[in-house]
């Protein structure tokens, strides 16, 4: 299946789960819980607030190496904006990307998700933990604040 089959699939429209597909085509469904929801939510008034010049928003599927992940917040300049607004997956990642771990979620597998999001043009990677502690990673490894948006909290619940 490719991601624009799955996004016309009207079996798969209002599914209470994030879906992904994985490199064979597959589908990948996560559920959800409110605490996530309600991180996905302040992380995105933390970006609009912090760094207004660009676009946060939710959910959004990134074309990686691994089929489409889908970022549980992203944050993306005008530039970028321009080249993935009308793509029904980014040909590019965003700038920062967001993973907001949860019970369906491994160490392993956002690990794993951190490094696809670099390979497809990430310049930042973080991650809110289910306390809604945040961890930035550049290229590099571990970094002690995001250098995209310094002032981002280090926790946000």
């Amino acid at each position: 299946m490719t991601w624009l089959e799955a996004c016309n699939d009207p079996h798969l429209r209002g599914l209470p789960f994030k879906v992904e597909l994985n490199s064979r085509g597959k589908i990948e469904m996560s559920p959800h819980k409110n605490n996530p929801a309600l991180y996905q939510g302040r992380i995105i008034r933390w970006l609009s607030k912090l760094m207004p010049d660009g676009e946060a928003f939710p959910e959004c599927p990134i074309e990686t190496s691994d089929n489409v992940k889908v970022a549980d917040v992203v944050w993306a300049s005008p530039a970028t904006l321009t080249v993935i607004q009308d793509q029904a997956a980014c040909s590019v990642a965003p700038e920062i990307c967001v993973e907001i771990a949860s019970t369906s979620n491994t160490f392993d597998e956002l690990a794993a998700k951190r490094l696809l999001y670099f390979a497809s043009g990430a310049g930042e990677v973080w991650l809110c933990d289910e306390r809604g502690r945040m961890s930035f990673f550049g290229r590099e490894g571990t970094l002690s604040t995001s250098r995209l948006c310094p002032a981002f909290p280090a926790q946000v619940s």
